[in-house]
């Protein structure tokens, strides 16, 4: 059936704190012009996480790069969202020479993974990112530091399983009666490289808290990869790119458990 839903409706404002001028193309998301190298950039409205933590060029993009979950972002970055991957929240960015800070505190869904976000934002997420810009050999390159903290109504893994053994419910439903209102914390490393005129590599590690139920995005609580990235330059095809990627996802030996005793997690597309 026809339904409306706006993924994105926000409004953004830079501050310029002077430094040299940088200019802004007209893509996605953002309006052309120019930027000063030092300023604050506000954000508030409905967007996706995504759109301003933990990016990386070269794997970052479904559209352009990768598909996999744990390519685009870090597997075990439970960012959140609805259903959809959109949520309401407000983010600041403060850029300073080669260093980087941001902020956003953001609604989580009414339960997990929904396609209702939390309408007294009762249910919320913290995020903070440090970024440090760097040349390498003359080539440019970037280090994040991402962590969140979730706050929501999640179950302890164990908690269900026990209390499905307990009194022979199903292991879904247990896990629904098990939530009470608790943290999920997790840090993130995301490095890019460029190597070349036209070849990129990127690395990204992760983890999150395994003892708790994953919120919005992937039933990953260990993550590391890496890849490489390269244009078509060299076959005279400027728009192409090729990219090769590897990923070691891992889970907790209470999410194992849980999974073993037939829940149903949030899977990786």
């Amino acid at each position: 059936y026809a339904y409306w839903r706006v993924p994105r409706l926000f409004i953004r404002q830079t501050v310029d704190l002077g430094g040299d001028r940088q200019p802004l193309d007209p893509v996605a998301n953002q309006i052309g012009g120019s930027q000063s190298a030092n300023r604050w950039v506000f954000t508030v409205g409905k967007i996706s996480v995504p759109d301003i933590f933990d990016a990386n060029q070269y794997a970052h993009d479904p559209r352009n790069d990768f598909l996999n979950w744990a390519a685009v972002e870090a597997g075990s970055f439970d960012y959140a969202a609805d259903a959809w991957g959109y949520t309401v929240g407000a983010a600041a960015g403060w850029y300073q020479g080669a260093w980087a800070l941001r902020a956003g505190v953001f609604d989580l869904s009414n339960v997990p993974n929904s396609e209702t976000l939390d309408p007294g934002f009762r249910e919320f997420q913290w995020i903070g990112e440090l970024e440090k810009r760097h040349e390498l050999m003359g080539m440019p390159g970037k280090l994040l530091v991402t962590l969140f903290d979730s706050r929501g109504r999640m179950a302890l893994l164990n908690d269900a399983v026990d209390l499905a053994q307990a009194t022979g419910e199903n292991i879904n439903a247990a896990l629904v009666d098990a939530r009470r209102y608790r943290s999920r914390v997790g840090v993130s490393l995301n490095l890019e490289q460029q190597l070349s005129s036209d070849l990129g590599m990127f690395v990204r590690a992760g983890k999150a808290g395994g003892h708790v139920e994953a919120y919005e995005f992937t039933d990953i609580d260990q993550t590391i990869s890496a890849g490489l990235s390269l244009q078509g330059k060299r076959w005279s095809r400027a728009e192409d790119t090729v990219g090769l990627a590897a990923i070691v996802n891992g889970i907790s030996a209470d999410r194992e458990r849980y999974l073993n005793a037939g829940g149903l997690g949030i899977l990786v597309g």
